[in-house]
């Protein structure tokens, strides 16, 4: 019961239905209210004047009338009442009614006699229940001497139909409003069916249930494209899963690899420690454990790649792109048979020197595992744009794998060298790299066979 209370006390708590009702309903009120007291006063107001210039009228024709002549000679319809007059009354210098409407029997209703073409409004009069008047005075002067014209408005019938007119707005006001709330409640409960369906549904939906959308109203409305981008968002998550799910196999299976060397070496050297010895060390350990920290490095910045642009990455400072190639050169020439040829003008760029360096390695690795003989490295700058070039002869990509080849873990079917492939994880992180610095990577045949990357990275404007 406590609960319940509460929860009427504290209309946060209450549905978006009943908020709607509520709110609606009073603003309703608040405008019929308004809309009411404004109809009676304007209504009150238009039979007032009314009577009053009925009774005015009524006055100025008896003025016309009695000018020169005598009260007995008067037109007896002009002592007539309707339903606005409710009385006429002439009366002498000596206070004495000289006439009056028939059927009367009032006493003097006014003390104050008036002067020849004097007039004046005299307000409220009330000689008993049955007689209330705005009264109308005008003075005339008639062959037997001056006399006072006074013409009532009567009131009752002005405040009868003022006071019918509000209790008729005091009924239909509450029948009104229970109507709006009603209609109301329907219409926004018939409004936010859809909603409740999406939220029904998305409830139901549980990460092992893939593929699972969202129920889309007809219709082209704010819930009809809340459904569509909840539906987009399901199936982001969806892809965005599955990648998860194939990225954890990817790496779990990657790291098996080198895991299993380093413990089949440790166990054979666990049951027969003579055969522990430098060449075991240097041939199997190192190596796989080399292997190991490098795929795991990779897998760290393929974490990151998530974060917002270069802040996955480091500090942004200029990077000359040319040093960086012609280092690679230097690097290669060291460890490879593979002729590396380098050529390009200075090109710097802003970026995360660590991750630029990473980027064009990884390019450069993989053109080195796969060319057969030489290796072409060019960087330039044109239009606003630094473009690094990387060419390999070797049996070069397919096109229908040129695409691929950017994804995690993506290696092509047939081994591409004598040397063998890497972990597929070098061109998705160069892919990445290059992203967050606002660039392109493509992949296309070499002029004689091979294939040919190309980068393109904005330059700074000076």
């Amino acid at each position: 019961m406590e609960h319940l209370a509460s929860s009427i006390l504290h209309p946060s708590r209450w549905s978006v239905r009943a908020r709607s009702t509520v709110a609606s309903t009073l603003v309703i009120a608040f405008c019929l209210v308004i809309a009411g007291l404004a109809l009676v006063f304007v209504l009150a107001n238009s039979l007032h004047l009314s009577a009053l210039n009925s009774s005015d009228a009524r006055a100025t024709q008896l003025v016309q009338q009695l000018n020169g002549k005598n009260p007995a000679d008067l037109d007896p319809s002009l002592l007539s009442t309707d339903s606005q007059i409710g009385i006429v009354q002439i009366v002498d210098a000596d206070h004495r009614i000289v006439a009056q409407s028939p059927g009367t029997d009032s006493d003097l209703l006014s003390e104050r006699i008036l002067g020849p073409d004097e007039s004046d409004a005299l307000g409220r009069v009330k000689k008993s229940d049955d007689e209330d008047y705005w009264l109308i005075g005008r003075g005339a002067q008639t062959a037997t001497g001056p006399v006072t014209v006074f013409v009532g408005a009567d009131r009752e019938p002005v405040e009868t139909v003022v006071t019918t007119v509000a209790v008729l707005l005091a009924i239909v006001g509450p029948l009104v409003l229970g109507l709006a709330a009603f209609a109301t409640y329907r219409l926004v409960g018939s409004a936010l069916a859809p909603v409740e369906r999406i939220r029904a549904r998305v409830a139901s939906i549980s990460s092992g249930r893939q593929g699972e959308r969202v129920p889309v109203p007809s219709g082209n409305d704010e819930i009809a494209r809340l459904a569509t981008t909840m539906n987009d968002m399901l199936a982001r998550l969806d892809e965005g899963a599955l990648a998860q799910q194939r990225f954890v196999s990817d790496a779990s299976h990657e790291l098996r690899s080198p895991l299993s060397t380093i413990t089949t070496a440790l166990e054979l050297a666990h049951r027969r420690p003579d055969l522990l010895d430098d060449a075991l060390i240097e041939d199997a350990l190192l190596p796989e454990a080399r292997r190991m920290r490098q795929l795991i490095e990779d897998l760290l910045i393929l974490a990151r790649s998530d974060e917002s642009e270069l802040e996955k990455f480091g500090i942004v400072v200029d990077v000359d792109l040319d040093d960086i190639l012609f280092a690679e050169q230097k690097r290669i020439d060291g460890i490879s048979e593979v002729t590396v040829a380098a050529a390009g003008a200075p090109v710097r760029v802003s970026g995360d020197p660590r991750a630029l360096t990473r980027m064009v390695r990884n390019l450069v690795d993989n053109a080195v595992r796969h060319a057969e003989t030489l290796v072409y490295l060019e960087c330039s700058e044109a239009g606003n744009e630094a473009h690094i070039v990387i060419e390999d002869d070797g049996p070069g990509i397919p096109a229908a794998e040129r695409e691929r080849i950017f994804g995690r873990f993506v290696r092509l079917d047939q081994p591409r060298s004598r040397q063998g492939g890497g972990s597929g994880l070098g061109l998705a992180i160069a892919s990445e790299i290059v992203a967050a610095h606002h660039g392109t990577i493509s992949v296309s045949e070499r002029a004689g066979g091979g294939s040919r990357f190309e980068v393109t990275i904005p330059v700074p404007n000076d």
